[in-house]
């Protein structure tokens, strides 16, 4: 731990991307001389949210992984999708574990210094400096995983839509749940109109989480959500006695805004606040993993920590559906059969993962052939 006000790194934030970011420079020897900073106004310990992702073994992440599925089901009005996802794993990881992990065992690292503060500002010159409410801190490369302050003002023109959601894990008085098999989607029970989804995670056969879903535009007022869980819960999996262990919300966003335009020589934009979330899925688990692979690598060869960090070809598939989803928003049930119904689980995770080739890319694209796409890939065009 040092007490200077000079680091060579400073992380904004010790969420997600911060700290998968430090846990890979602290696994290098690059960095063994290199101080680095995290600041974070928060502790970072309570269970605040739930990852889940899709992997191949071996994995670094097992000794956290709350649970995972080897095969999973998507419901639709219309059919049942029974998924089996090998060589792949659906994993779900609580935050708590993955920060009280992180923290760990970068503490055990003299060169790592935890900084509880909130950052006003990142004046940007030769070098940087990080404005915090009580000091103030220079660096050579600041990481900065806050939303830029343009999207947050929602005073442009891309598209933007927000996966939002509210979850109750509950425990069973009998035996009522598949431990082995997720849902991952169930639209059979939807608000109007929308794509909304029912997910079900199961941790055992008394226990799981069950997660109500919009990909809209607009939020609900809590009742709402409260409302659809409960009704899916007694309907669907045909449960009346339970308990609440506890309640999960967020908000992600869904958006082809250009965060990749804020990075900087000397600051570079992660997280959500540099656009890592995937635009089409919300996912960002696995993502997260690989641009900071990316980043360590253009650190090593003195390139700008940003450069190559996105495929514009995935760019652009993600800004035609997420155009689609905003025009017919309906459509999200029928796209997402398409998805599961007409691909092998196997080529839609290497799709979504961004490793797919032309022709699977083509399939895929076959799959969801329609005037409603056809539109939208000429007005992204």
């Amino acid at each position: 731990m040092t007490n200077n006000f000079h680091f060579d790194y400073i992380i904004i934030g010790n969420g997600l991307a911060g700290l998968q970011l430090a846990l890979k420079m602290v696994s290098d020897s690059f960095f063994k001389d290199k101080n680095i900073a995290l600041i974070d106004p928060l502790e970072k310990n309570t269970n605040d949210k739930t990852w889940s992702f899709w992997e191949k073994e071996p994995s670094k992440w097992n000794h956290i992984s709350y649970k995972s599925w080897k095969s999973a089901t998507v419901h639709t009005s219309k059919k049942t999708i029974h998924l089996q996802l090998a060589p792949y794993t659906y994993k779900t990881i609580r935050s708590i574990d993955f920060y009280t992990n992180a923290k760990t065992e970068l503490l055990k690292y003299n060169n790592i210094s935890f900084i509880k503060d909130t950052v006003i500002s990142i004046p940007e010159a030769d070098g940087v400096t990080v404005e915090t409410t009580k000091n103030i801190y220079t660096a050579l490369h600041v990481f900065d995983s806050r939303l830029p302050e343009k999207f947050l003002k929602k005073t442009t023109n891309h598209i933007t839509l927000i996966q939002h959601f509210k979850g109750y894990i509950i425990k069973t008085e009998t035996e009522s749940f598949n431990e082995n098999n997720f849902t991952m989607m169930d639209y059979r029970l939807k608000d109007g109109e929308q794509t909304t989804f029912t997910y079900v995670l199961p941790f055992s056969k008394n226990e799981a989480l069950i997660e109500f879903t919009y990909f809209t535009e607009d939020l609900v007022n809590d009742k709402v959500y409260d409302d659809y869980i409960k009704r899916y819960i007694k309907d669907y999996l045909k449960i009346n006695k339970y308990s609440i262990l506890e309640i999960e919300k967020g908000q992600i966003p869904m958006t082809n805004f250009p965060f990749d335009t804020f990075n900087t020589k000397h600051i570079t934009k992660i997280g959500a606040g540099g656009g890592w979330v995937k635009a089409s899925t919300g996912y960002s688990f696995k993502h997260t993993e690989k641009k900071v692979t990316k980043i360590i690598d253009n650190l090593k060869v003195n390139k700008i920590p940003s450069s190559n960090l996105f495929n514009n070809k995935y760019k652009f598939y993600d800004t035609v559906f997420l155009k689609v989803l905003k025009d017919e928003n309906h459509k999200g049930e029928w796209i997402f059969q398409q998805f599961y119904d007409k691909n092998t689980i196997q080529t839609m995770f290497k799709f979504l993962d961004e490793d797919s080739n032309f022709f699977e890319e083509l399939k895929i694209m076959r799959s969801l052939f329609s005037w409603s796409f056809i539109k939208a890939f000429f007005k992204t065009l």
